[in-house]
């Protein structure tokens, strides 16, 4: 947290498309993956420094150029310039806190979108930018860090399954936001189960903990539902523009995406309003465990009311007090207390006040 603070210090007072990558893990090493692929045949190849040539693509193939990692600064303004990417696009693309957003210029299409990921380490739901560039012949994608969010995708361009490799980039772009989408509804299914979890526990046994929990769910599903909410906007551009990038056969699995964000959208709310009840039942819970002990402090109270009185009556030593002259006062005492006590709980027993 500290260094992206100093990188946000850092970037204060510089000219717009200055680059300086803001993000919070900046010990990841930038590298490139170059997939060319088309109907016949398929490439991969790695590399972790700067490849020159990038932007030409061989013939009739589509070139997929992920690049995982941003600190390498130097290495995104080398890919940059290959694809006359204008210093704003590359300012965003190294700035992971941009709100998702849609740009369309003449040659190519420029999407910023969030993945949501859950550490496998601390089971702490985070956020990740991805961003898009759809050209021509080509995307590039560009990841804060190396995950496995698109190896669904790979595979089915190593094994030739589905439509992928006989389709264009603007294809190979739909299905990899069409993945991220996909990703949100595992997303959903964990906070689900966690939300029964919590809902067994306020009927059972609510605790603090159970509170300071449903306060952070409710959190992380008002983040993710920013996150998402604007995924409507960039599905409805790419849908609109008219665009030589996105032919006409992509919209119907558009609309597909769209309907996924609606159905995510409308998930987050509902678990949003279960939430809220949560609070009112985490209340309720409290409330009525309080009275329940207050009910059982006040009936023993009241039971020894009477007990107390005995024994704070027979407690003033006075002189000529007759019980004190006969040799069995005390037990008798002692036993018209316990008959008293019994008598009252029996009472309060019938009454089912307890």
């Amino acid at each position: 947290m500290k260094r992206l603070r100093k990188a946000k210090v850092q970037k204060v007072g510089l000219p717009p498309g200055s680059l300086i990558y803001t993000g919070e893990r900046p010990e990841i090493e930038t590298k490139i993956s170059i997939m060319d692929y088309d109907d016949a045949d398929f490439s991969i190849e790695e590399f972790r420094e700067s490849i020159n040539n990038l932007e030409d693509v061989p013939k009739s193939k589509i070139r997929w150029i992920n690049v995982s990692g941003l600190s390498n600064v130097t290495l995104i303004e080398d890919i940059g310039q290959q694809f006359k990417l204008h210093p704003l696009i590359l300012e965003d693309i190294l700035n992971p806190n941009q709100r998702p957003k849609y740009e369309y210029y003449e040659d190519f299409i420029f999407i910023v979108i969030k993945t949501v990921l859950i550490s496998d380490k601390s089971n702490i739901i985070e956020n990740e930018q991805i961003s898009f560039i759809l050209g021509a012949d080509y995307v590039i994608s560009f990841q804060e860090q190396e995950s496995d969010i698109f190896q669904p995708i790979i595979q089915r361009i190593k094994q030739k399954k589905g439509r992928i490799r006989a389709m264009g980039p603007d294809y190979l772009l739909y299905t990899l936001v069409d993945v991220i989408t996909d990703n949100y509804f595992i997303i959903l299914e964990n906070l689900g189960e966690i939300i029964e979890d919590i809902e067994e526990e306020l009927i059972s046994d609510p605790k603090s903990e159970t509170l300071q929990l449903i306060y952070n769910l409710k959190k992380k599903t008002i983040d993710i539902r920013k996150l998402i909410w604007p995924m409507r906007e960039i599905v409805y551009k790419l849908q609109r523009e008219d665009s030589k990038l996105i032919k006409k056969e992509l919209q119907i699995y558009l609309r597909d995406i769209n309907d996924h964000i609606f159905r995510i959208t409308d998930v987050l709310e509902n678990y949003r309003e279960i939430l809220f009840g949560m609070l009112d039942m985490y209340l309720s819970s409290i409330s009525y465990k309080m009275n329940d002990i207050m009910k059982v402090l006040t009936i023993i109270s009241t039971i020894f009311i009477p007990l107390s009185f005995l024994a704070g009556f027979y407690g003033m030593n006075f002189q000529f007090m007759p019980e004190f002259s006969n040799p069995f006062a005390y037990p008798i005492l002692i036993v018209v207390m316990i008959a008293i006590a019994l008598v009252m709980f029996y009472f309060f027993k019938r009454k089912k006040w307890f």
